[in-house]
């Protein structure tokens, strides 16, 4: 059973479809009780950073989302559920994130030629805490974002992608996996890291399914 936050931000449905393509249930919700007890966890995102953590908050589901990754239980973060993670996010003014990652999350400076925000697939080369979760190099993702995260430790960097310039694009930090990309939307290779998360593949001595 997989577990999907709802906080009224983000592909939802699109999450959930994906993690039942991979033959496994999955329940989107809002309620503290069912993701403090959830085998594996997934939060997504899609729009303003602000919003979004006033959303967490407004809903009392700060405390059991940092107690299930304080417990190092099997998590994956995606576009705005990786930035959540950080202390700090800058967008339209500063916001206080779940502080579980130390660094922050800053907006795209990029020269004329780039467009923002970096939107369409992109590829990905592997960082320190990248390389034995089984992601090849220059894979493709789908990327929708202005802003990304700069974490403090940059052994905690998954993988890397180049945009004009090399960002953070998942950070892994034990069994708290988070992309900045859309695996949801990445057809073939996004699916598949889907259906590893779900399964308990992804991480190596990640927690087993029951």
């Amino acid at each position: 059973m997989i577990t999907i936050v709802d906080y009224q931000m983000g592909n939802l449905r699109s999450v959930q479809k994906a993690v039942e393509r991979a033959g496994v249930e999955a329940v989107i919700t809002s309620d503290a009780a069912e993701i403090a007890a959830a085998e594996r966890l997934i939060l997504p995102g899609v729009g303003a950073f602000g919003d979004a953590i006033s959303e967490i908050r407004n809903r009392d589901l700060e405390a059991p989302i940092k107690d299930y990754l304080a417990a190092d239980r099997p998590f994956l973060g995606i576009c705005l559920g990786l930035q959540m993670l950080f202390e700090q996010g800058f967008e339209h003014g500063t916001y206080e994130g779940l502080g579980v990652i130390p660094g922050d999350v800053v907006k795209f400076t990029l020269p004329l030629s780039y467009k923002v925000p970096h939107m369409g697939w992109n590829t990905v080369d592997i960082g320190p805490a990248g390389e034995d979760l089984g992601i090849e190099p220059q894979t493709h993702f789908y990327f929708v974002h202005s802003y990304y995260v700069r974490p403090t430790d940059p052994n905690v960097v998954a993988l890397t992608c180049d945009y004009g310039g090399q960002f953070c694009a998942a950070v892994r930090r034990g069994n708290l996996f988070a992309t900045q990309f859309h695996p949801e939307k990445s057809q073939q290779a996004g699916l598949q890291l889907v259906e590893r998360f779900a399964r308990g593949t992804l991480i190596p001595n990640t927690l087993s399914n029951s």
